[in-house]
Parts: structure tokens; sequence; C-alpha cells
């Protein structure tokens, strides 16, 4: 079968390998979709602490059962089912206490087990023993059902934020997550959405596919005026930063209306993670700023059921849909902004 391997950054090999077989609990998959996002990007350029290569990439995955192990039950050949990427252990403090989210085991796939830019791939026992594998709904593809994954993070950081009826809400940032994050927030009863770009093209095309109630050029205007002139000056309830930008994580906190919600969703760059809070403006205000890591199983069955429904829709957001042998160029459009969602098909 043929795969894609991180040896080192700037090396990502398409390698024939020998088809595996599952073992005790596994499920063995023929990968049907697998999404990139910008965190492949990432790896692919300055590789990642918990990936010892060669590893095979992939982490947004949908497929279906070729074989199941012995011990796993339930599962047979022919299942359609998308995988989990974030692994929770299932038994430390924090996953006892429902916060599967920052488990202090965590694993990934593509991480510390081989991912899905591969014809076929092996599902760990520990993703069927955190109910980490589910059934793709009748009706949803699997380029689809790899999107639940990124819509199962999205699911987690807008429960933190308590994004809900009636909300004005402002996301920074109009790549897949979020255009994601704009159409979970109208299924969660926002009042209105305004989405925030400092790349104009970018804005324009995903402004054109969600329709947000207005399109900030970050580039071109002051975002915090705009949103206080389209909210009475009020502010918006939540401001989601869907975008690696400590300087939009600043802004957000500026444009909130009292008793609002930052919620610091997209992570920073190691070197510089530090960004200014004017604590007096937190205080008096009453405001919050909220973390957002990954999701837990239970989202990703969640945004299968909302992709299902009807209640966010994600196929439109699939602007490329390439081969395995074109990661490389998938990667590409990623780190150039160049599509909204790209999706491997092995």
């Amino acid at each position: 079968m043929k795969v894609a391997r991180f040896h080192a950054p700037g090396d990502i090999r398409l390698e024939d390998a020998p088809e595996p077989e599952p073992g005790p609990g596994e499920l063995k998959i023929r990968v049907r979709n697998c999404s990139a996002c910008g965190t492949d990007v990432k790896i692919s350029r300055f590789g990642h602490h918990h990936i010892v290569p060669p590893r095979v990439m992939g982490h947004e995955i949908a497929g279906e059962v070729v074989a199941a192990g012995p011990g796993a039950d339930g599962w047979a050949a022919g299942d359609r089912v998308q995988v989990i990427a974030a692994i929770p252990c299932g038994e430390c403090a924090e996953c006892r206490r429902g916060r599967m989210t920052v488990c202090s085991a965590q694993e990934s796939m593509g991480y510390h087990y081989d991912g899905a830019f591969a014809q076929y791939m092996i599902v760990p026992a520990k993703v069927l023993a955190v109910d980490g594998v589910n059934r793709i709904p009748d009706g949803v593809s699997f380029a689809e059902a790899s999107v639940a994954e990124p819509l199962a993070c999205v699911l987690n950081g807008q429960e933190l934020a308590g994004v809900g009826e009636g909300d004005d809400v402002v996301v920074f940032g109009s790549g897949p997550v979020g255009c994601l994050h704009v159409r979970v927030a109208r299924a969660r009863g926002a009042a209105r959405v305004f989405l925030v770009e400092v790349n104009a093209e970018r804005l324009e095309r995903s402004a054109a596919m969600v329709k947000p109630d207005a399109a900030i050029d970050a580039g071109a205007s002051d975002v915090v005026a705009e949103i206080l002139g389209l909210t009475g000056g009020r502010g918006a309830d939540v401001a989601i930063t869907a975008a690696a930008s400590g300087a939009a994580q600043e802004t957000a906190q500026r444009l909130v209306a009292p008793g609002g919600r930052v919620s610091l969703f997209g992570g920073l760059p190691k070197d510089a993670p530090v960004i200014s809070v004017d604590a007096n403006r937190v205080h008096y205000r009453e405001l919050s700023l909220v973390g957002a890591n990954g999701s837990s199983p239970a989202h990703n069955a969640r945004a299968l059921d909302l992709i299902a429904s009807g209640a966010v829709p994600v196929d439109d957001l699939i602007t490329h849909r390439l081969p395995l042998d074109d990661l490389h160029e998938a990667l590409d459009l990623v780190t150039r902004g160049a599509a909204i969602k790209v999706t491997i098909e092995p």
C-alpha cells in the first residue's frame, strides 16, 4: 500500500508499505478520506515533539472497516466509520471528571500512532476503548465525515465560551475552522455572526460561502470600531480567535461587551505565546478569557449528528479533493490559504 511518512521537517515521503493487520481490540480500515489542516503544515515544516519519525501523518479520518481484531466486538467489514484524532486515556483525574480534552495522558493519531495519509491503517484498541470510533450516518459522505474532527473541536470551543441564543459573535480567521465557527454559532442560536480576516481575498471567498452578517477586512479597517459600530457601541457577546494570532487575541478583548467571553481557540507559536491583557478591563467588565483544546470522543459523535441533520453543512467547504500522490500540493494549498478545506482520498 501507499503511505505518506514524515521523516524530518521538510521531508515527507510517499512510500510503499505492507498492509497492516489488526491485533487484539483493533480495527483495520480502508481510508476513504483524510482531510488536511494547518497542523499538518506545521508538522511538515517543524516536526512535533510527540512524533518519533518515521510516522504516517493524517488525523481527520474517515474510512471503511476491512477487518476487526479479536475482541473488537460490534464491528464488521463494510462498516463506515469516523475516527477521533485526540485519544484520552479515560482513566486519569481529568477524564474521570469528564474533561477528556485536557487528559493528562492524551495521545493522538498521526503523532503517537500512524495516521490516515495511507490507503490502510490500524485503529488502536485504545481508541475503541474510549468510544472513539463513530458510525457514519446514512447520507453523510466519507469526505464530510472527515470534517467531523475539526467540527468537534469547534463544538468544544463554543460550548466552553457559552455561545448561545441571541449572542453577537465575532470570529477571527476565515479559514476552514473559522467558517465552521460561523456555522456552529448560527446553529447554536447566535443572533449575528461577524467574520474578521487579514487576507482580503480569503475573506471574500469564505464570506461568499458562509455568509456572515458582516465581513471585516482587518487589513483595511479598525476592527474594534467596526464591531462597536455594528453593535450600537455595546460590543460582541463572544469573540473567537480561530487564528494563530496574538494580535487577534488582544484585539478580541477590546471589542466584547460587558460580561463578554473571549475564546483563545487558536494556539500561538511556541516562541511567541505571550499576549497583553488589560486586567482592569477584565475585572470591571466581568470578561472571561476561555481556552479550548481539541475535542472529546463525544464531541466527534455530536459533530457527525450536526452534519447528518444539515444543521452544520460541510460539503461545500471542501474545495479540493486530491489523491494521496498530491499530498504535497494539498499542504501547499493549505499553507497559501488558497483553499477552504482540502481532503485527501488515498
